[in-house]
C-alpha cells in the first residue's frame, strides 16, 4: 500500500507515531529529518481525506435539503 492509498486513520495512527517518538528527543538527527519529512507528508494526506469527505457531507446535507423541500417533509 502506497502513502496515497493509506486510508486515513492509518495515516493518523503512523503520525502520531511519529510525533511520539520525535518528542521523547532520543532520535539521532538524520533519523529526525526524515520522520519530520513522513509527518509532514501524512499530516497533507489527512487534510485531504479530511477536507474530501467535509465536501461530500457538504454535498449529501445540501441533496437532503433539496429533497426535503421537493418532499415537503421535515
Amino acid at each position: 500500500m502506497t502513502k496515497q492509498e493509506q486510508t486515513f486513520e492509518a495515516a493518523l495512527e503512523r503520525l502520531e507515531q511519529i510525533v511520539a517518538q520525535l518528542e521523547t528527543g532520543d532520535v539521532p538527527l538524520e533519523e529526525a529529518m526524515t520522520l519530520y519529512e513522513e509527518g509532514v507528508r501524512l499530516s497533507a494526506l489527512c487534510q485531504t481525506k479530511l477536507s474530501a469527505a467535509e465536501k461530500k457531507m457538504d454535498e449529501i446535507l445540501e441533496l437532503d435539503g433539496t429533497l426535503r423541500e421537493k418532499g415537503g417533509s421535515s
